[in-house]
């Protein structure tokens, strides 16, 4: 993967650089600024870039607001935000086009490459990986969906955890069920959510979004 990363810590962003190098992927652009982080998405074009929130010159919001301009030039532009904040607003309105490709982690829940690393190749491939920190966030200050009141608290379950970025297996572990019962949840899920697209990976993404970016 080609990847830009926008975080003004010196030392956090040679650390993520070398480690994503380490892990077979390329830097191809850093940026330390909120402006440079724009420049930087908008030149390069990467496969997933990943933005830190309160950067430079005012240290508030800089970063996201970067992102959310990048995606509005190249829709669909993966971005996987690394934060200690939660700015629900902007957040909100990241999720808000529908296009998937979106990850929102606070810095003190990334515990291993693994981890990381997982992240960005969901969130590059389209997917999503958000934080439970961060739905939790979302969703105390959303307002209420008629349809994601259609579901049954196990539904809600099931949501939150692909919202994570979980597989059914994985899901399935979690809540210790069975991999076809997790199946029958999420089928279920797009079904009372009224999404009906044939390809499931989408459905997936389009659920999420749904249940992250109530209207």
């Amino acid at each position: 993967m080609r990847i830009v990363v926008a975080e003004d810590l010196y030392l956090l962003r040679d650390g993520m650089v070398r480690l994503i190098e380490a892990c077979g992927h390329e830097v191809v652009a850093t940026a330390a600024t909120g402006p440079d982080t724009l420049a930087a998405l908008l030149t390069w074009r990467p496969d997933v870039a990943v933005v830190d929130v309160r950067m430079p010159p005012t240290q508030s919001d800089e970063g996201l607001r970067a992102a959310l301009a990048a995606r509005r030039e190249l829709p669909g532009l993966p971005v996987l935000i690394l934060s200690q904040y939660v700015e629900q607003l902007y957040a909100r309105e990241l999720l808000a086009d529908g296009a998937g490709g979106i990850g929102y982690f606070l810095k003190e829940s990334v515990f291993d490459a693994d981890q990381f690393i997982d992240a960005l190749e969901r969130v590059a491939a389209g997917g999503t990986a958000m934080d439970p920190a961060v739905i939790t966030k979302l969703l105390s200050s959303g307002s209420s969906n008629r349809r994601l009141e259609r579901l049954t608290e196990r539904e809600h379950s099931v949501l939150s955890l692909m919202a994570e970025g979980l597989s059914n297996q994985a899901i399935a572990q979690r809540l210790f069920l069975s991999e076809s019962a997790i199946s029958k949840y999420t089928t279920s899920i797009f079904g009372k959510l009224g999404i009906t697209d044939d390809d499931n990976n989408n459905r997936r993404v389009r659920a999420v979004l749904t249940y992250l970016n109530k209207p």
